[in-house]
This record gives structure tokens, sequence and C-alpha cells, in this order.
């Protein structure tokens, strides 16, 4: 699934680590997200979603 994790990340100058902490997950979580190797749980798209202050749509696309 393509997402705009790394982007909005890189905006706001956090490294994986500090998204991860956020988000109590660790920063290898981040990074298979940011790579496309791993969807996150709902509950996991709708933190990070809150987290930036965007709907879940506007950071996943699941369109290949």
């Amino acid at each position: 699934m393509k997402n705009r994790l790394r982007a909005l990340r890189a905006e706001r100058g956090w490294s994986q680590s500090v998204l991860g902490d956020q988000l109590d997950v660790s920063r290898q979580t981040i990074n298979a997200i940011e790579a496309g190797r791993y969807d996150p749980s709902l509950p996991l798209a709708f933190k990070i979603a809150r987290l930036f202050g965007q709907s879940i749509e506007d950071i996943f696309d699941d369109q290949d």
C-alpha cells in the first residue's frame, strides 16, 4: 500500500524513532510501513491519521 508517511514525518523533522515513540510502535515498524512492506492495522492507521490531523485516505492509498 502506498502512503505519504515518510513525507509527513519529514515535514515535521521527525525521525522514524520519534514517530514510533509517539505511536507506541518500533522504528522498524515505521520503516516497514514507509517502504510499503507492512500495512498498519486499522487502529494504528487511525492513530497515524489523528497524529497528523488528516484522514486515513489522505495518508494511505490502496490503489496500485
